[in-house]
């Protein structure tokens, strides 16, 4: 993420930035395949000191990987690869937090499924934090049950979800969350009021959780660098608010952020994600010191 090389060398980093520059099932704007290379580049601009939180958050080491490429034989096999590398990073990165750049929302079920499977051998279930416009619960989209429509279809079997910024979504994703009680949305029209929304969130999480955060949750004023963007969407601040709370309440063991298709010319989105990783980056460190 633009520091010295003495603050991202992987043995001593704390945290590891996984780019995936993944583009395959994108249904209206494309572009996702640039989002991670934008997001390291404007994060050499950001200010490493963070006045919120009275630290230095690039202290705590962030090593970025190589972008990881994936091979163009479909979106099953993208998945079974990423779920491979994911699986081996996890495996170097004890105790580390892996934050994954997309990329198309498709390649957040390879990290969700990869922690929600171990946490599961020890008798724990993982819960999704899920900021998004989109349910994406659909059974499959223009064919393929691995779309970056339908990626929370595929885990909602392995973990809770409990996904917020919603207000773009099928009947029949309606229905299927309504049917489980293991799905709680929050609707974006439902929370535009004050932030007591939040511990209503924060309730429905339990110990272990994992955070995806599609762009595309934020309004379109502030991030209109995505495919699919839709009106109404969250500001930075309540966002911001109900993230601390998060890391510093719960157990977070993995984060993704998905879905940027860089405007060329337009950095002010390139630069919002930028800081909305390194804000989380902060929450983490705050909340392992507390």
């Amino acid at each position: 993420m633009g520091l010295e090389e003495e603050a991202s060398d992987f043995d001593r980093a704390g945290v590891v930035i996984l780019p995936v520059p993944y583009e395959a099932t994108t249904s209206y704007g494309g572009g996702t395949a640039n989002g991670p290379a934008a997001i390291v580049e404007a994060s050499r601009y950001i200010e490493l000191y963070d006045q919120e939180l009275d630290t230095l958050p690039s202290d705590v080491g962030i090593a970025t990987l190589p972008a990881l490429e994936l091979s163009g034989a479909g979106p099953e096999q993208a998945v079974a690869e990423l779920r491979e590398a994911y699986d081996a990073v996890l495996d170097a990165a004890r105790g580390k937090l892996v934050i994954t750049l997309g990329g198309e929302h498709s390649i957040s079920s390879a990290p969700i499924l990869a922690h929600a499977e171990r946490l599961e051998r020890e008798g724990r279930r993982l819960s999704v934090l899920q900021v998004d416009a989109h349910t994406d619960l659909r059974p499959e989209y223009e064919g393929s049950p691995w779309s970056h429509a339908s990626i929370m279809a595929r885990v909602a079997d392995a973990c809770d979800i409990t996904a917020v910024g919603i207000r773009a979504l099928t009947k029949e994703e309606a229905d299927f969350a309504r049917e489980r009680e293991s799905i709680r949305i929050f609707y974006a029209d439902h929370i535009h009021e004050g932030t007591a929304w939040i511990d209503d969130v924060i309730a429905t999480l339990g110990d272990d959780v994992y955070i995806t955060f599609d762009v595309d949750g934020f309004d379109p004023s502030l991030v209109p660098a995505t495919g699919t963007p839709e009106p109404g969407g969250l500001q930075w601040y309540p966002v911001m608010k109900l993230l601390r709370r998060v890391f510093a309440e719960r157990h977070v063991h993995g984060v993704d952020v998905v879905e940027l298709a860089p405007i060329p010319g337009y950095h002010a989105a390139d630069f919002l994600v930028a800081k909305l990783v390194y804000k989380m980056i902060g929450y983490w460190q705050a909340g392992r010191r507390a």
